[in-house]
Parts: structure tokens; C-alpha cells; sequence
């Protein structure tokens, strides 16, 4: 339990300095808005409706977010598995109603 509690402290400070990028923000508000893309449970975004733009929007993100998950595993000594494990949980429990989430057997469904 310490362990999490300190990976969501670590991850509400990291992440939004991580994660601010100005113009990616808005695209993934608005792709996760028209149920484009939504939260996985490894902390990383997901493709529901393929677009090159989509695509791309995600391939960015999820490459920002793995370097802030090794960055904060790294300091903490914890597995890149467990940081990604908090941050999925972080991100769905942050994830709008009416958003796309993945559940637990994988399948994409509404908040």
C-alpha cells in the first residue's frame, strides 16, 4: 500500500509537467471526447477508432508517457510494470464519464 500511495504522489507531480503538451492536449481531449481513444490499465492510451491522425496522436503520447513511468520506476526501484499498473488505475479513475476505458479482459467499454 505505501508503495502505490507513493507512486500516485510521484504521479500527481510528474504528470501533468510530463504530460503538457499544449497542442497534444487538446487533440486527445478531443480524441478521447469523440471515443477515438481511450485509458488502458498499463497506463497507456488506446486506438479505437484508427485514423492516421489518431494513430499518431497515440504513438506520441504513449512514447512521452513510458519515459515518465521508466523515469519514476527508476527513482522508486520499483518494476516498470507496477509504475504503469498505478498509472492505468490513475488515469481510468480520471477518465470522464462517457469515456472509452479498457476493462480487465481487454475490451474497450464506456465510463
Amino acid at each position: 500500500m505505501m508503495i502505490a500511495r507513493r507512486l500516485l504522489i510521484l504521479l500527481a507531480l510528474f504528470m501533468p509537467v510530463a504530460l503538457a503538451m499544449p497542442a497534444h492536449a487538446d487533440e486527445l481531449a478531443t480524441a478521447k471526447a469523440a471515443g477515438q481513444v481511450g485509458e488502458r490499465p498499463d497506463g497507456m492510451l488506446g486506438v479505437i477508432t484508427s485514423t492516421p491522425a489518431v494513430e499518431a496522436l497515440v504513438k506520441s503520447v504513449n512514447a512521452r508517457r513510458l519515459e515518465l513511468f521508466k523515469g519514476i520506476a527508476a527513482k522508486n526501484g520499483q518494476s516498470l510494470a507496477a509504475v504503469q499498473a498505478v498509472s492505468g488505475e490513475e488515469f481510468i479513475s480520471r477518465t470522464p464519464a462517457g469515456q472509452y476505458i479498457m476493462n480487465g479482459s481487454g475490451s474497450w467499454v464506456k465510463k
